[in-house]
């Protein structure tokens, strides 16, 4: 306790002084309300400051190994660039017509960014902060995701009902594959070589061989899922669902649904880290966290208006 005391005190002198720091991890929350990031100190389970953003962020991604977080602004038409050791806005990209879902390559090297009205998916160079030629792909191109070889980047292609997967070498779609109805969030599990893809209009999760690039599995939650995370052992999978309010549970070898967890506020984003698990409450303006082999509530964070966090929202920066 004494240890996470003073690790929490470092934390919030170095953010005040503008001096590197190094304590982590952090989550960052996209208040999409009030146009601005909550970043909570994951030690002390408290916001320690408040990132002013571009217009209704919704999607971020935390990339340890570049040292930033990326969040997208829809209404903005742009990219924030948050350096994590100052937790202030280092720079702005301009990202299409309508920047959503986000992904950033294992060497945090590469960003891609799906451009919601354009059918494409933007690529950065996150190092010279430079925009790469773009990929055409289908109609409402809403989450990313790619795998930790960093070959291969899939782009949920809403209305089209299918996944995109594309060679990031050649900048190619090499394949797709047909899911449910309207996929949004997308997630790896390089352990199985799985993605799962939420279908938020079928209220079910299409389990997907990334080898074979075919559906295994659909396993039914609840309505309208919009976010997962595996816990650091891989045994579960938690899944928001934004219609009921809820979480679901799966058991993710047996691809069964164990538990469903009541009293959240429209849920979208949901992270874990350790033994935890933080769910981003989009109308309750918080973030719920939980027991990780339970799913108990052990704490609510305040955080902004309207909380996506939709994307990878919790990291460190690489020490150099």
């Amino acid at each position: 306790m004494r240890h996470a005391a003073l690790v929490t005190a470092l934390s919030l002198w170095l953010i005040g002084t503008g001096t590197p720091c190094f304590a982590a991890p952090f989550a960052y929350i996209t208040n999409q309300g009030s146009n601005d990031v909550s970043v909570i100190d994951l030690a002390s389970q408290r916001v320690v400051t408040t990132v002013p953003v571009g217009l209704a962020p919704a999607g971020v991604v935390a990339s340890s190994r570049a040292g930033k977080v990326f969040v997208s602004n829809p209404d903005s038409k742009t990219i924030s660039v948050i350096d994590m050791r100052t937790q202030r806005v280092t720079g702005t990209l301009a990202a299409g017509s309508g920047p959503v879902g986000m992904d950033a390559s294992p060497d945090g090297s590469r960003l891609f960014v799906a451009d919601w009205y354009a059918n494409r998916l933007l690529v950065f160079d996150t190092v010279a902060g430079t925009a790469l030629p773009t990929i055409e792909v289908g109609r409402a191109p809403a989450g990313v995701a790619v795998d930790t070889a960093g070959a291969t980047v899939f782009v949920a292609e809403r209305d089209d009902d299918s996944i995109a997967a594309i060679d990031i070498a050649t900048s190619r779609v090499r394949g797709r594959v047909k899911v449910g109805t309207h996929p949004f969030a997308l997630l790896i599990d390089a352990t199985r070589e799985r993605l799962y893809a939420l279908n938020v209009l079928s209220d079910d999760i299409s389990v997907i061989d990334t080898r074979r690039l075919e559906v295994i599995a659909t396993v039914k939650v609840g309505k309208a899922p919009y976010g997962a995370a595996l816990t650091r052992d891989g045994a579960l999978l938690y899944v928001t669902n934004q219609h009921d309010d809820s979480v679901s549970v799966v058991d993710a070898q047996r691809l069964e649904t164990v538990r469903t967890l009541p009293g959240f506020g429209y849920p979208e984003g949901v992270a874990v880290h350790a033994d935890r698990v933080y769910v981003v409450n989009w109308m309750d303006d918080d973030v719920s966290v939980l027991d990780a082999t339970s799913g108990r509530t052990l704490a609510r964070i305040a955080t902004g208006r309207n909380s996506r966090g939709f994307g990878a929202f919790i990291g460190s920066p690489t020490p150099p």
